[in-house]
């Protein structure tokens, strides 16, 4: 069957599958989200928004704020840090090398890349100057290359730390620095075979002593064996100095995005949960991270609803599971967060960005766009506020997705799109 033959018989088993059934609302944001009973089928819902160029629009963003592309024609730009000098680091890749394991799955795969970038990965940093303040970044410059898909970034002192899908990595820093001086030193090994959930999300503890390191699953509920899950689905607490590391918190399905609270000092996490129970499960969160919790996975979701699809199940650890924080909504994909500062302006003073990337996964998209999430005594409440959107069009084409955000404490938020391979930044306008 040639290729387009098998885009045809791709689409129409979407059409028929998507076509099924109805669309109910349910309330999904909040500490108590609603959740329907599990619906599935042959296939997953399957909805990929067309990629479409900017042209001369930009994302839309509250009246009293501007955004500004600082960096145009990335190679799939995925994390961003601020320095201490203002400098900005952006961490450009692609991962992943896991086979699929049913018919499924080839469909599935083939179905998302339509609705992602097609340029080459970058693996390497690169570093954006905006030397005299202005907001216009002049110098754009390869910090480091030959990396191994970069994502989680973080700075401690004079080190830089990357995460790459292998392995935990560090370059010597100094203020100012515009290219590393050196290759990287390793610190610890990473779980990368087969490598379902590639990207491994990276933050240090408030006293540097600590990194913490999200690890996905292998799978989407243990097709491939629990062996395959080993030392994945969980968070990893590694000595900074050592690169001795130990599971932090498990049952974690994917930790796409960690982050740490200014006031407390406390882990924060984004992760994406679970598909193939229909377009309304399961709700992507964000939630603190207790020390040696156990957050579900595999054997139940949201706490303790069990999956029945999981065999054997263990009621123990079901009965252990803790349920998340707030839930953002099913299937909105959740990849990057982090907290504000009153620099941002006093409507956003308090609270937590969180870039949605976007679902492919259900009939009616969902995400695609930068959310806050207020705070209040330390806790989420209330509803997601739209920050950033329009990267996805009124015809349900995507213009961009956003992966990363970045706050910094000057007042500005850093936005990285992989889909445009841009680098976005917003500020307050007075």
């Amino acid at each position: 069957m040639k290729q387009p033959l098998i885009f045809a018989a791709v689409c129409l088993s979407v059409t028929l599958l998507t076509a099924c059934g109805e669309e109910d609302t349910y309330v999904q944001h909040g500490p108590n989200p609603e959740l329907p009973e599990p619906s599935r089928g042959l296939l997953p819902n399957m909805t990929i928004a067309e990629p479409v160029p900017w042209g001369n629009q930009t994302p839309t963003v509250p009246e009293s704020y501007t955004i500004t592309a600082i960096a145009t024609d990335l190679q799939i730009p995925r994390r961003s840090l601020v320095l201490p000098n203002g400098d900005i680091l952006v961490a450009e890749g692609r991962g992943g090398n896991a086979p699929a394991t049913k018919p499924k799955h080839i469909i599935a795969g083939y179905i998302k890349s339509q609705g992602g970038s097609s340029v080459e990965s970058g693996n390497r940093l690169t570093l954006l100057r905006d030397a005299d303040g202005d907001g216009t970044y002049e110098m754009q410059t390869v910090f480091a290359d030959d990396l191994n898909a970069p994502y989680g970034l973080a700075l401690v002192d004079n080190y830089l730390y990357v995460a790459n899908q292998d392995a935990l990595v560090r370059f010597d820093y100094s203020e100012g620095d515009t290219q590393a001086s050196a290759p990287p030193a390793e610190i610890t090994k990473l779980p990368s075979v087969i490598n379902h959930h590639w990207t491994k999300a990276l933050t240090a503890s408030a006293d540097g002593r600590f990194l913490y390191v999200g690890i996905g699953s292998n799978s989407n509920i243990t097709e491939r064996g629990m062996i395959a899950e080993v030392d994945r689905a969980m968070i990893w607490e590694i000595d900074a100095e050592t690169g001795a590391h130990r599971p932090y918190a498990t049952g974690l399905r994917n930790p796409t995005a960690l982050t740490i609270q200014p006031e407390t000092d406390q882990l924060w996490a984004a992760v994406n949960e679970r598909d193939e129970l229909g377009p309304h499960l399961v709700p992507d969160y964000i939630t603190a991270v207790l020390e040696n919790g156990f957050y579900g996975w595999p054997y139940s979701y949201w706490g303790q609803h069990v999956d029945e699809r999981v065999r054997p199940q263990d009621p123990e650890k079901v009965a252990s599971a803790i349920a998340p924080d707030y839930a953002l909504g099913s299937h909105v994909a959740a990849l990057g967060i982090d907290f504000s500062s009153p620099a941002m302006g006093n409507e956003f003073a308090e609270g937590m960005f969180v870039a949605e990337h976007g679902s492919w996964n259900r009939p009616d998209l969902a995400g695609y766009k930068v959310v806050f999430v207020a705070f209040n005594n330390g806790r989420p409440v209330g509803e997601p506020v739209d920050f950033v959107s329009g990267f996805l069009n009124n015809d349900g084409e995507a213009r961009g997705r956003p992966v990363g955000v970045t706050v910094d404490p000057r007042g500005a938020l850093i936005i990285t799109d992989d889909l445009s391979n841009t680098v976005w930044r917003v500020t307050p306008s007075n």
